[in-house]
C-alpha cells in the first residue's frame, strides 16, 4: 500500500499533462475559426433566425438573380434563396458529419481499447481487420457501405463514419498501451483494481486527450466526405439544401450563375477549415 501512495502523486502529474488543453491566447486565425464554427452550429440550430426566405420554396420571377440586397447570394434556376439554402444546409453538414464522427469515434475506441488492453492474439486479429479497413479506398468504401445500408442522409454519415473506424482504433490502441505502461496504472492494479475497473476508470479516460483532439479534426475530414457523396448523388435527395447537391445542382448554370456553385463550395471550405484550425489548436495543446 505504501508503494501506491507514494506512486499517487505522480499518477496525478501524469494525467493532468494528458488533459485535452485549449491555448488561453488565441491567435488571429484560430479566433476566426471558433467564431467560424459558432455561426456554422447558430445556423444549423436556428436558420430561421438568419434568413427569412424558404429554403425549398421558389419565389415566381425570381430565377437565376445575381447576388443583390434582396438576396445576398442569388438565387437558383427555381427562385430559391441561395443563402437561406446555404443556412438550412449548415444543418445536413454538421448533423451528418456529427454522427460520421460519432460512429468512427464509439466503433474505434471499443475496437483500439480491446487491441490495446488485451493484446495477444486478440490485438493482432483486430489491427488484421483494420489493415484491410485502411487498404480500401475511403470513397470507394463509403460507396459500397451505402449500396448496402440505402441511400439518404443518415446512411451516408454512418458510412463515412465507418470508414474513419479504422483510424480511430489505431489510434486509441496506440494511446492505451502507452497508457497501460504508466506508473499509475500498475499502481492501481496493485491495489486490487480489477481489471475492468482500471480499463474504465484510469487507461480509457488517459488515453482520450489525441483521440478527442483527432475526432476534431475528422470533422472537417467527414464534411468533406458527406458533400462529396452529395455531390455524386448519394446524399440526401433533392430539394434537401445539402451543400455538395448544390454545388452539383449548380454545375450546369456556371457560365450564367456561378453563384450557384461558387457560395455553396466556399460555404464548405471556410468551415472545414476553421475545423481543422480548431483540432490542430487541441491537439497542439494536449502535448
Amino acid at each position: 500500500m505504501s508503494t501506491v501512495s507514494s506512486l499517487a502523486p505522480l499518477g496525478q502529474t501524469e494525467q493532468r499533462s494528458r488533459r485535452l488543453r485549449f491555448p488561453r491566447r488565441l491567435p488571429v486565425a484560430l479566433a476566426l475559426s471558433v467564431v467560424v464554427l459558432i455561426l456554422a452550429v447558430l445556423f444549423a440550430l436556428a436558420p430561421s433566425l438568419v434568413s427569412g426566405h424558404s429554403a425549398v420554396t421558389g419565389i415566381a420571377g425570381a430565377q437565376l438573380k445575381a447576388p443583390s440586397a434582396a438576396h445576398w447570394f442569388g438565387t437558383d434556376e427555381l427562385g430559391r434563396d441561395v443563402f437561406a439554402r446555404i443556412v438550412h444546409g449548415a444543418r445536413y453538414s454538421l448533423s451528418g458529419a456529427a454522427i460520421a464522427v460519432g460512429v468512427g469515434l464509439t466503433l474505434g475506441t471499443l475496437i483500439g481499447l480491446l487491441a490495446g488492453a488485451v493484446s495477444g492474439r486478440t490485438d493482432s486479429a483486430l489491427m488484421r481487420l483494420v489493415d484491410v479497413m485502411l487498404a480500401i479506398p475511403t470513397l470507394l468504401l463509403s460507396l459500397a457501405l451505402i449500396i448496402i445500408l440505402g441511400f439518404g442522409h443518415v446512411q451516408v454519415a454512418i458510412a463515412v463514419g465507418i470508414t474513419s473506424v479504422a483510424s480511430f482504433a489505431r489510434l486509441v490502441r496506440s494511446e492505451v498501451m502507452t497508457v497501460r505502461r504508466s506508473d499509475y496504472v500498475e499502481a492501481a492494479f496493485g491495489s486490487g483494481g480489477t481489471f475492468a475497473a482500471v480499463l474504465w476508470r484510469h487507461v480509457l479516460p488517459n488515453s482520450m486527450t489525441t483521440v478527442l483532439a483527432y475526432a476534431a479534426l475528422q470533422l472537417g475530414w467527414a464534411i468533406l466526405q458527406i458533400s462529396a457523396l452529395g455531390f455524386l448523388g448519394y446524399g440526401a435527395p433533392p430539394p434537401t439544401p445539402e451543400w455538395g447537391l448544390m454545388i452539383a445542382e449548380g454545375r450546369n448554370y456556371m457560365a450564367r450563375a456561378w453563384w450557384l456553385t461558387v457560395f455553396p463550395g466556399l460555404a464548405t471550405i471556410v468551415v472545414v477549415l476553421a475545423a481543422n484550425r480548431v483540432g490542430r489548436a487541441l491537439s497542439g495543446g494536449s502535448r
